[in-house]
């Protein structure tokens, strides 16, 4: 992490981007207070379209293997109440 001031941001410009293209955390103050704080943007989404996917379809098979089990426990308990007069 690098920090500068505004006047030294404004003449290091190109520079400091470049800092921050390479992963730096680079922070502008003024007064000795951050005003800026320049971070790299991810370029890589966090998870893929193939992941999420995926994911999905593994939460599907899971709802799928539940529901039979809650099924059969609301037949069970039904089975086990008395008629209602």
């Amino acid at each position: 992490m690098q920090s500068v001031g505004i006047y030294e941001a404004k003449t290091r410009f190109s520079a400091l981007i470049e800092l921050v293209e390479q992963g730096e955390e680079v922070r502008i103050t003024r007064h000795g207070k951050e005003v800026v704080r320049m971070l790299p943007v991810r370029r890589r989404p966090v998870i893929s379209d193939e992941q999420i996917a995926r994911e999905l379809g593994q939460m599907d098979a899971l709802h799928a293997s539940i529901r039979p089990a809650a099924e059969a426990a609301d037949i069970l308990r039904r089975k086990g109440r008395p008629a209602a007069a």
